[in-house]
């Protein structure tokens, strides 16, 4: 049984949810979205809860069960408060600007790296080794960041590049003589 999957989701005041068919929806003062269920899953909107049960005890139905949940709490969240992650640069000379709606990172490659967020998604850069990604779909909140970092990720002797706020960098000891 689905630990996860038993909660139901309460509403949080100021969002409203609908369920049509496979489809919940939530709305909230920052935005809207969707998410379409498995169909080993059933969803049921009740007194102002979400709650997730699996259509029968199949081991598909069951690992399906408390992702959907997770999701649909994930939306509910999102459309309320929204999701960021925080990136930081690490490196002498590399720097995040932003002009216009592209983020433009120097990483001591040759070129500038230019970056344009997806739609739904606000990118803002408070000091130039310091990057805040904000939206309100957490996956694509993670895609984004995860594909910044992947433009220079942390390198393991002196931990240049960029990476996650709170990552701990494993330094590893260089050549002796």
């Amino acid at each position: 049984m689905s630990r996860i999957g038993k909660r139901p989701i309460q509403l949080p005041d100021g969002v409203t949810a609908t369920v049509e068919g496979k489809t919940v929806k939530a709305k909230g003062p920052k935005g809207e979205l969707q998410f379409v269920v498995n169909d080993e899953v059933l969803v049921k909107l009740e007194g102002g809860a979400i709650s997730v049960d699996p259509r029968d005890q199949s081991k598909m139905a069951r690992s399906k069960w408390g992702m959907s949940r997770t999701q649909i709490a994930n939306i509910v969240d999102g459309v309320k408060d929204g999701f960021e992650k925080r990136l930081e640069v690490n490196g002498v000379g590399y720097r995040a600007a932003m002009q216009g709606k592209t983020l433009q990172l120097s990483l001591g490659l040759s070129h500038d790296v230019q970056y344009t967020a997806p739609e739904g998604i606000t990118i803002t850069v408070p000091k130039p080794n310091e990057v805040v990604i904000s939206g309100i779909d957490k996956q694509v909140v993670g895609q984004v960041a995860s594909e910044i970092r992947k433009f220079r990720a942390p390198e393991p002797y002196k931990g240049k590049g960029v990476k996650y706020a709170g990552e701990k960098i494993i330094l590893k000891e260089g050549k002796k003589k």
